[in-house]
């Protein structure tokens, strides 16, 4: 079994925003494998569905993002998930808009969603997979950046960004994590002109 958990807030309020995209690959996620209705459980929306002959739940917490730990936790204890069976997908202001970074384990890098997992958890060895959302402009906090919706002309990056993280995703179920990291891991080009995740 395979767990791939979003990160983002809950509600209408953040729908869209910079730091929801781990919500968009899920729903990407689900609506090409044709996953059912999510239900609330363990503080999270979950589904369950089977993708080339392996269970696989998707989770998006519903705690908000600092504590989503919390959620996870309770998911990976009740249905005995190993935890590198565990995909956790978040944005990266560290990393250009639509820039993909695929990892095995490492620390959470000031994504305070995935240090919550990392510390409920009690392990960096979390596989998880980062969206660049970019930095914010001088004049503006970081806090509410990560809350703002993505501007006209960065909706192509990340729209092929959501799909090319769906699509590492499912290369990670069916051939692991180097193999995924071998296709994920390709540098944005200058310009952002190429979809991420794709090879040259």
């Amino acid at each position: 079994m395979k767990l791939v958990v979003g990160l983002g807030n809950p509600g209408a309020t953040y729908e869209g925003t910079r730091h929801n995209v781990g919500f968009d690959v899920l729903s990407e996620l689900a609506l090409r494998w044709h996953a059912s209705r999510p239900k609330v459980r363990f503080e999270a929306n979950l589904s369950e569905v089977n993708y080339n002959g392996e269970k696989v739940l998707l989770a998006a917490p519903q705690t908000f993002m600092n504590i989503s730990g919390r959620s996870v936790q309770q998911i990976v204890k009740f249905f005995q998930i190993s935890l590198g069976d565990v995909m956790v997908v978040c944005d990266d202001l560290n990393l250009k808009v639509g820039q993909l970074r695929l990892r095995g384990s490492g620390s959470a890098g000031g994504q305070k969603g995935l240090l919550s997992i990392l510390q409920v958890c009690g392990s960096d060895a979390v596989p998880r997979l980062r969206i660049g959302i970019g930095r914010p402009p001088d004049s503006v906090d970081a806090a509410n950046f990560v809350l703002s919706k993505f501007r006209k002309d960065e909706h192509p990056k990340i729209d092929q960004a959501i799909r090319g993280a769906a699509s590492g995703i499912e290369l990670w179920i069916k051939d692991g994590i180097s193999a995924a990291m071998n296709v994920v891991n390709v540098a944005l080009p200058e310009g952002g002109d190429e979809a991420p995740g794709k090879s040259p």
